[in-house]
């Protein structure tokens, strides 16, 4: 059978979802067994969907930004590989670790392995310029690093219009692309573990 990237990813999932139904009803005692207990759902990962993005890219995309907490939400992701909404948003000023220049991230997605609740990730240079920038602009006893935007904002239809006033075209999954970028880069300089801790 020869099928797309795309399509080997929905049936991937389509198994990973039937095993995870069928697996509720067996802890309910709904149904005896789980018929799709070892059916190998394969790749989710769409190959096709992954992309490179360039600091040259990045920087007419931040370029092009409306304001200092879209510039810095950008380079969270693209140089810091922060999970945006998620992460970002998150992110508060007691967070921040400046003498040490650190950061403090913190994930509900990696919060069920053990210490993975939270990571520290260095305040890279290009993302130092643009965190200074909001930090000079909060208001006094200002708590979250990005106060625009709470949990659950959907920012990518935003983002996407950014990209296009750039003068580019939204490449697909904008912002994990961006983090997986950064993680091609960092794998270069440093060991896997070392990547892995820090991209969480």
């Amino acid at each position: 059978l020869k099928t797309d990237g795309y399509a080997i990813a929905t049936i991937g999932r389509t198994v990973t979802y039937a095993r995870q139904f069928w697996r509720w009803g067996v802890k309910r005692g709904k149904v005896a067994s789980n018929p799709f207990l070892d059916l190998k759902s394969g790749s989710q990962v769409n190959r096709a969907r992954a992309m490179f993005i360039d600091p040259k890219t990045i920087a007419k995309v931040i370029d092009a930004a409306p304001d200092a907490e879209w510039r810095l939400l950008i380079a969270l992701s693209r140089f810091g590989g922060l999970r945006v909404p998620s992460e970002a948003l998150a992110l508060t000023w007691g967070d921040v670790d400046w003498a040490n220049s650190r950061l403090c991230v913190r994930s509900t997605k990696t919060a069920h392995h053990e210490g993975g609740g939270e990571r520290m990730v260095p305040i890279f240079p290009e993302v130092l310029k643009h965190l200074q920038a909001v930090y000079d602009a909060a208001p006094e006893k200002a708590v979250h690093v990005i106060s625009r935007y709470r949990e659950g904002a959907n920012l990518n239809p935003h983002f996407r219009r950014i990209i296009r006033r750039a003068g580019l075209t939204p490449w697909p999954r904008t912002w994990h692309n961006l983090r997986a970028s950064r993680q091609t880069e960092l794998a270069r300089d440093f060991p896997l573990h070392t990547v892995c801790s820090r991209i969480g």
